[in-house]
This record gives C-alpha cells, sequence and structure tokens, in this order.
C-alpha cells in the first residue's frame, strides 16, 4: 500500500533543520519511499492528511531499562530479589514479560520509536525485540542488550546483571549472552548513586580493567558494541582505556578522558533524567538520604561537565533517560531533551537532532531511521505545535508513525505525582 502525508511541516532531523512546507511524504508499506512536491502528487494514493501540523523523524532513547516504570519510592527495593522472585516460576515470568511489554508500548505511544535497553532480566528484551518486529506485539524498535555484566558487589548484581569473578569468567558470560543474539553488551564498570557507602564516591570503580578488557575482546569478536555504565572519571577512564564503545551516564572529563575518547571513536550517552531527582529535588519528596542527594549532585554534575566537554571537542553525544530509575517514566523522553537545553547550553534544534539523527548514529542504525528520507523506515511523530520554538509541544504527540504504521492520537498513562514534581523543574519555570 502506498499512501501520502500531505500538509505536513517537515523537520528531518538533520543538524541544521528548518521547517519545510509544501512537501508529501510518501510511504509504502514500512519504508519512507519519497518526499516530493504536493502539487505533484499522484491522484492514486490513499492520503492522510496532517492539518499544518509538525512532522519529524520518531525520538530515540538510548538507554532504557524495561522491568521498571519509574515510579516514586519511599525505600528503596532490593532488586535481586524482586527478580529472583518474578522468574521463579512460570505464572509471575509472564506477569513480567507482560510488564515491560506495556513500557515498551508507552515508550512508543509517547513518540519514541527506537529504544535502546542497557540491562533487563533474562533473555525478555531481545524477545519482545523479536515480537515486536515480526507484528506480534505493539511497541518500538528495540536494541536489546539483556543481561548486563558486573562484578560481586557491583552496579545491578545479581539482578539485571551476572556476576563475573574472573576476566575468564566475564568472557563466558558475554558468550552465554551472545546466543540470544543481542544488539549490544551492558557492562557495569562503576558503581551508582544508590552504592556509594560515602560522600563523593557514587562511580566507585567496581571492575578491574582487565575483565574489562576481557569482555570487550570477546564482544567485539562476536560483532557487538559494548555500552559500560560509569559515573566516576577513574571509571570512563578505565572503560575506554580498555574497549569500550558508549559511556553511559559520564563524570567529570579529565585531559586523558577527552584524548581516549577520540582514540577511541566513542560515544557518550548523557542521561541527566536519573540524576535531577537525586540532585535537585527536596529530600522530603525524593526521600532520598543526605548521602545520596549529594552523591546525586556530584553524577548530576560530572555528567554536565562531560556532555561539555564531549561537544566542544566533536564527540558524539546521545541522550537516554535510564528509565526504571524513581521519577524517570517511559513517556518521558521529552524532558531529556529539555534538561539536555537548560543544563549544558545547546539549543532545541541541535537537542532534536541529537535524540534523532545523532542517536541513531550512536546506535549504528542510521541507514534504518534518524531522518526522514528516501529509504529510511517510515519512523514519524507529529506534534501540533512547532518543537523547534518549545520543546514541550513533544510533550503530547497526536500522532506516531511506527514502521509505516500510522497511530492517531496515542494514548499514555501518566502518574500525576511525578508529573506534578518534574514540572518545578520545566526550564525558564513554563508549565502545562
Amino acid at each position: 500500500m502506498k499512501r501520502a502525508l500531505i500538509n505536513g511541516i517537515i523537520l528531518d532531523g538533520n543538524k541544521n533543520m528548518k521547517p519545510l512546507k509544501g512537501k508529501a511524504i510518501v510511504i509504502e508499506d514500512t519504508n519512507i519511499v519519497d518526499i516530493i512536491e504536493q502539487s505533484t502528487l499522484p491522484a492514486d494514493l490513499e492520503v492522510v492528511d496532517l492539518q499544518g501540523q509538525y512532522i519529524m523523524p520518531g525520538l530515540i532513547n538510548l538507554h532504557v531499562h524495561l522491568p521498571a516504570g519509574g515510579k516514586p519510592k519511599k525505600k528503596a527495593s532490593d532488586p535481586k530479589k524482586l527478580v529472583k522472585l518474578m522468574t521463579s516460576n512460570r505464572l509471575l515470568r509472564s506477569i513480567m514479560i507482560r510488564l515491560c511489554e506495556g513500557y515498551a508500548k508507552t515508550e512508543l505511544m509517547s513518540g519514541v520509536t527506537t529504544i535502546r535497553t542497557v540491562g533487563g532480566v533474562e533473555n525478555v528484551d531481545s524477545d519482545i525485540r523479536d515480537r515486536i518486529a515480526k507484528g506480534k506485539i505493539i511497541g518500538p524498535r528495540i536494541l536489546a542488550s539483556n543481561m548486563a555484566i558486573s562484578v560481586s558487589g557491583g552496579h545491578m548484581a545479581g539482578s539485571l546483571a551476572y556476576i563475573a569473578r574472573s576476566a575468564k569468567e566475564a568472557r563466558s558470560l558475554v558468550k552465554r549472552i551472545a546466543k540470544d543474539h543481542p544488539n549490544l553488551l551492558k557492562l557495569m564498570i562503576t558503581g551508582g548513586v544508590l552504592d556509594a557507602k560515602k560522600r563523593g564516591e557514587p562511580g566507585e570503580l567496581k571492575m578491574p580493567a582487565e575483565m574489562v578488557k576481557a569482555a570487550c575482546e570477546e564482544a567485539h569478536a562476536l560483532g557487538l558494541k559494548v555500552a559500560a555504565h560509569t559515573e566516576s572519571s577513574e571509571g570512563v577512564e578505565v572503560a575506554l582505556r580498555n574497549g569500550v564503545d558508549t559511556i553511559e551516564h559520564g563524570a567529570h572529563p579529565t585531559a586523558e578522558i577527552m584524548n581516549l575518547f577520540q582514540q577511541r571513536h566513542a560515544s557518550l550517552v548523557a542521561t541527566l533524567s536519573p540524576a535531577l531527582p537525586y540532585a535537585l529535588f527536596d529530600r522530603a519528596i525524593s526521600h532520598a538520604s543526605e548521602l545520596e542527594q549529594y552523591n546525586g549532585k556530584v553524577v548530576f554534575e560530572g555528567i554536565i561537565k562531560c556532555v561539555k566537554a564531549c561537544l566542544e571537542s566533536g564527540i558524539p553525544v546521545g541522550l537516554g533517560t535510564d528509565t526504571g530509575c524513581p521519577y524517570v517514566t517511559h513517556y518521558n523522553m521529552w524532558r531529556e531533551l529539555l534538561y539536555f537545553c537548560e543544563y549544558c547550553g545547546v539549543s532545541a534544534q541541535f537537542a532534536l537532532y541529537t535524540a534523532t539523527k545523532q542517536n541513531a548514529e550512536i546506535a549504528g542504525i542510521a541507514d534504518q531511521c534518524g531522518t526522514i528520507e528516501a529509504g529510511k523506515c517510515a519512523d514519524m511523530i507529529v506534534t501540533r505545535n512547532n518543537p523547534l520554538a518549545d520543546l514541550q509541544t513533544l510533550r503530547h504527540v497526536s500522532m506516531v508513525i511506527a514502521n509505516g504504521k500510522i497511530i492517531k492520537n496515542p494514548k499514555v498513562k501518566k502518574m500525576p505525582q511525578v508529573e506534578k514534581e518534574l514540572d518545578h523543574f520545566l526550564p525558564h519555570s513554563i508549565h502545562s
């Protein structure tokens, strides 16, 4: 089937994108086959009238954990015990899978047409990926890592990550994970905010350099890129020196780190969304301890400094939400773009480019999506107003086009408490 999207104002996803009028986007099955002058549109095409709305590539979220939805908690739960429970029998496992499917669908309904999962339960992420690709369930394109690799006492050890005790065991775990055909491998090289036992150590190095190197060598031999959870300068340096392809989160950049980024042709995936509640919320709201808030600020400031340094040096920077952390939902990717502008000083145009074309390039899928052009997959979103003028228009998309399928007026169930508290931190005190 061929159809044409007409009367839309196109933002194509390129770095210098400008609103483009008078063009029709021609879709055949799952792909964009042409962009033509609307006045030359053949009469035999099915027409979808966008009525002057804006159309752009679907957003790409490079850092997602499907098993959690971002609901705030008064005290942290034990993820290891929770995963053990949810995988203990067929019924509970099926409930967990349906939950993950629902969260993936929420990403899509909010305007995210591609997600990159970086730590999930067993092989659930790749299984959902495959069923979406076959049209059995509705969801975004998924680039799945499945289980990550950590160390004893490391970040997410025993829940979303296997525990390696040696370089040899790390190699074996890479091979084990690869059997389910993931799209990438994830390493938990440092601790996180909740792992820290004292001030200033939210990114304490956990995984030794020889283990990082062994895992990266094995992954690369199998054709897999490696992403790494790193929240300290020491951790970032160890990751880059030993073969990691993308630094997830980031930390205060040293001269050596910047050199290693360049030498490795590595990228940074910034995640401002999870650090903000810990760093900036009143602790009566976040329920964070004084230690967690202090370390949250260390991480938040480290990510911002790393982003700015990378942008100044021409190192690719992508965006992800780290969805699953408290107050970080599967429908708020648009907030990450706002934070990128507010705290890192980029324009709305650059933020849109980053969340589309740049993210696609970092993920290795720029030949499939990220821009509106002939030959790309028909993954697009429609908004009533111009996101270049106000990124908040992405909060409510009026249409999602995923793999050529049109979803009008997509609905997302939101958490009022989350929206209320996060809205206090909208840039320039703009509230919806």
